[in-house]
């Protein structure tokens, strides 16, 4: 009897708590107070919610009123044998906690901290036969966490705060197997080829990523208390999700990593830093990553964002790690996004589209023709931001490349390299410089006309050669002129070439009896023009 009576006893403040409880704060009506209605500290009630099913409202109460917040770099799996005598029923008896219905408000915080805790009992999905009720049990009390948080209107506390970022942390954090990774890297892996892979555990998964996402954005989460908890650490080992092979993971990791981005500006550069060394990582060291293609998504709206004029941080970014994102193989899978980067870059400062041109043309695939499509039409929009200045920087390297892009055999290059001159403003940059342009593609533009293999190539070509003649007939007849000298020059040195290699046969067999050495010093005249010129 006195044992109960002192129980009821209010203990003496903790640290964490004081302040409120001088103030009249921390009880009644506030859900997330460390102590309940009746102000009873939480960590002596033993009066439990229901029957006994569950008592002393969780570990993460104990603790947080204890004064000594538990260590949030332990965010490793809590065993189910653990989390179950820390939420006060053995783990035989895994069985549902009541409804936040069928409870009074006063004791809806202490359980939604036990709620929490059952919840970070991991399942085997592997082996889809064990612990089948255990699994739905969780399952539905993950459901009823993910509506609750959706209609909470008081702002988390701490203890509120450190138990969920637990909950998150033993579901979601883990590691992806290295021996696959290795082994996909060492075969020339292509994700192209691989089958879609789907996490076991996503009926899950899927509900703590849900809850994550809605404590996130949710305006009773005070991002200032917040990030003690969605601190570096956390936010690393989030980005190491991204490498899941299961797209739907990554979707929603996207989508929860922009909202922590847009509502915790102090780690803004941080994000900004480690998806930079992901980046460097890949394209340097592996090429095998899952989630470029999200994480690029993800920077196109943070550009998007950027203030003008823009930072050197920001400028070095694009040169560093977004430009040699055109570097890897498989390219291919996040070059719509990386593409849109670019540009928004370019349409930032317009100043930046000679380095975004040289970068392209730096890292331009040589046997890769489906690539070299892909450059082409990112070219495209680039050039279509670019301005006269910029453009006559780079223009010469650029239509060299463009000039072997037509003169490619695949004729869907030598197309799209003709389509740039179906838009208005790049046409309109070329007959403003056609006297640099035309010479350097008009060889090109000539003897495709001609010998092209593709009806729809040599009809392009044919349009193409009709605006430089419609803009300046002149400068075609003068390049036609010079086209026409180099050819002959180039049949000339043919010539002189298979006369030499005749003579030299000739001799050879004339002396082939008396083993007798030929001296070809008479023909050096003759050979040495023709290793000299450029057919």
């Amino acid at each position: 009897m006195i044992k109960q009576i002192l129980g009821k006893l209010p203990r003496k403040p903790t640290s964490k708590t004081s302040h409120n409880d001088m103030n009249g704060e921390g009880n009644g009506n506030n859900p997330y107070s460390s102590t309940n209605s009746s102000g009873v500290d939480l960590n002596n009630s033993r009066n439990g919610l229901v029957s006994g099913k569950f008592s002393n409202s969780g570990s993460g109460v104990s603790r947080a009123t204890n004064g000594s917040v538990m260590n949030k770099s332990n965010h490793g799996k809590k065993s189910a044998a653990a989390v179950a005598s820390q939420v006060g029923f053995p783990f035989s008896s895994y069985e549902a906690l009541p409804s936040f219905r069928d409870v009074p408000n006063s004791e809806k915080h202490n359980l939604f901290i036990g709620k929490l805790n059952m919840c970070c009992v991991v399942f085997d999905f592997n082996d889809a036969s064990k612990n089948l009720k255990e699994k739905d049990v969780k399952r539905q009390t993950l459901l009823e966490l993910v509506e609750y948080i959706s209609s909470v209107n008081s702002t988390f506390n701490e203890v509120a705060m450190q138990e969920i970022t637990n909950m998150v942390a033993s579901n979601l954090f883990r590691t992806f197997s290295s021996l696959n990774h290795e082994n996909r890297v060492l075969e020339a892996y292509d994700p192209e080829e691989e089958e879609q892979t789907m996490e076991p555990a996503w009926p899950h998964l899927q509900m703590v990523y849900e809850f994550l996402l809605r404590f996130v954005a949710s305006p009773e989460t005070d991002a200032k208390l917040a990030k003690r908890y969605i601190d570096h650490s956390f936010v690393l080992r989030l980005l190491d999700l991204f490498d899941s092979e299961d797209q739907r993971e990554r979707e929603y990791l996207k989508t929860i990593l922009h909202r922590t981005y847009g509502k915790f500006m102090v780690h803004r550069p941080f994000i900004r830093k480690a998806i930079n060394n992901i980046f460097y990582g890949f394209i340097f060291e592996t090429e095998k990553h899952n989630g470029i293609a999200e994480l690029l998504e993800i920077l196109g709206s943070i550009i998007n964002g950027f203030a003008l004029p823009l930072k050197e941080e920001h400028k070095l970014f694009l040169v560093r790690a977004l430009i040699p994102l055109h570097k890897p193989k498989c390219a291919s899978l996040y070059h719509q996004q990386l593409s849109y980067c670019i540009t928004q870059f370019v349409e930032k400062d317009f100043k930046l589209a000679d380095t975004v041109i040289r970068g392209i043309l730096k890292y331009w695939p040589v046997t890769n023709s489906s690539k070299e499509v892909m450059f082409l039409g990112e070219l495209e929009e680039v050039l279509e931001a670019t301005q006269a200045a910029e453009f006559q920087r780079c223009m010469v390297p650029l239509f060299r490349q463009i000039s072997r892009c037509l003169n490619s055999s695949h004729f869907q290059v030598a197309e799209r390299a003709l389509f740039l001159w179906n838009n208005d403003h790049i046409k309109t940059l070329i007959i403003q410089n056609r006297k640099v342009i035309l010479p350097i593609i008009f060889p090109a533009l000539e003897r495709n006309t001609r010998s092209h293999w593709n009806q729809a190539v040599q009809s392009l070509m044919l349009n193409v050669k009709k605006i430089f003649s419609d803009a300046d007939q002149s400068l075609v007849d003068e390049c036609l002129v010079q086209f026409q000298e180099d050819e002959a020059k180039v049949t000339e040195t043919l010539q002189k070439r298979e006369s030499t290699w005749k003579l030299l046969e000739e001799m050879a067999a004339s002396k082939s009896v008396t083993n007798e050495a030929i001296l070809v010093s008479r023909f050096a005249a003759s050979v040495v023009p023709s290793s000299n010129s450029n057919p």
